[in-house]
C-alpha cells in the first residue's frame, strides 16, 4: 500500500547502489493503492521478496512482520521497504526489532506511516500514530537518518541506515499515540488496560445513573402518595 507522496520519498531515497545486486524485502507489500516494487525492481535487485499477512498482488509469501528474523534469518537483506503498514500492527516494537535485525550493517530502511490527525483506517486493524519526534528517537540506533512529514495528509516518512558496529536501542518506555485510548500508550496491552478501566467506567456510572433514576421515580411516587393523602383529608375537612 502506497500513495503519490510515498512513492515519490522511495524514489527518491532509493539509489542504484542499494539495490543493483542486493537482496531487497518489502514487508505488507500488498499491493491496495500503489506499490513501490516496479521502482525497485528496475534498480536490478538479486532478489525482491514481497511479504504480507495474507496472498494478493505483490506478495510473494505469507509471512507476519513479528516473524521476519524467524522466517530469514537475522542480517540477510539488504534493503528492507515497508509502506504504510507498521500503524496496523499491535506489538510495533516487536516488529521494529525485526526490521533492524533483519538488515545487514550498512543496510537501509525506509518506512511510511501515518501521523496524529489522520483517520482511522480499519483494514486491518489501526493501532498507532507516529510523530517525526518519535521516529528520531526510534532510530537513533541508526545512522544518516532523513526524516520528513508527507505533504499531502498527516503522516512520516523515513530513511535509515544500520551502522556497522549496531547495538540496537531500548524502546521499552516509548509511548505512541494509541488510536484505540486516544493518548499516549507504552503498549497494545496498556492500551487494552485503559479501555477495559473505561468500560469498567462507564458501565459503574451507568449503573450509579440507573439507581439514581430509580431512586427519584420513588421520591417522586412517595410525594404523589402524600399529596394524594392530603387532598383526600382536605376534601374529608371541607365536608365537615
Amino acid at each position: 500500500m502506497c500513495n503519490v507522496s510515498c512513492l515519490g520519498f522511495v524514489e527518491t531515497y532509493v539509489s542504484e547502489s542499494d539495490v543493483r545486486g542486493r537482496r531487497v524485502l518489502e514487508v505488507g507489500s500488498f499491493d491496495v493503492n500503489g506499490s513501490p516494487r516496479a521502482l525497485v525492481e528496475i534498480l536490478k535487485p538479486s532478489e525482491y521478496r514481497g511479504v504480507d499477512v495474507e496472498m494478493g498482488p505483490g506478495v510473494d509469501e505469507i509471512c507476519r512482520a513479528e516473524d521476519l528474523v524467524e522466517r530469514f534469518g537475522p542480517e540477510s537483506f539488504d534493503l528492507l521497504i515497508s509502506t504504510e503498514m507498521i500503524e496496523h500492527v499491535a506489538d510495533w516494537k516487536i516488529v521494529v526489532s525485526n526490521f533492524k535485525r533483519i538488515l545487514k550493517p550498512g543496510g537501509k530502511i525506509i518506512i511510511t506511516t501515518r501521523s496524529l490527525g489522520f483517520p482511522l483506517h480499519d483494514y486491518p486493524s489501526d493501532h498507532w500514530r507516529f510523530e517525526m519526534s518519535d521516529m528520531e528517537i526510534i532510530f537513533s540506533d541508526f545512522e544518516s537518518i532523513v526524516i520528513e512529514s508527507d505533504p499531502t495528509a498527516p503522516g512520516v516518512f523515513v530513511g535509515a541506515v544500520k551502522p556497522q558496529v549496531f547495538e540496537q536501542c531500548n524502546l521499552d518506555s516509548v509511548a505512541l499515540h494509541s488510536m484505540a485510548t486516544g493518548q499516549r500508550t507504552i503498549s497494545a496491552v496498556e492500551a487494552e488496560v485503559v479501555m477495559a478501566q473505561r468500560e469498567l467506567i462507564e458501565s459503574l456510572q451507568g449503573d450509579v445513573r440507573s439507581h439514581l433514576l430509580r431512586i427519584e421515580e420513588f421520591n417522586r411516587l412517595k410525594i404523589l402518595r402524600y399529596t394524594d393523602r392530603i387532598r383526600t383529608a382536605w376534601v374529608k375537612v371541607k365536608q365537615r
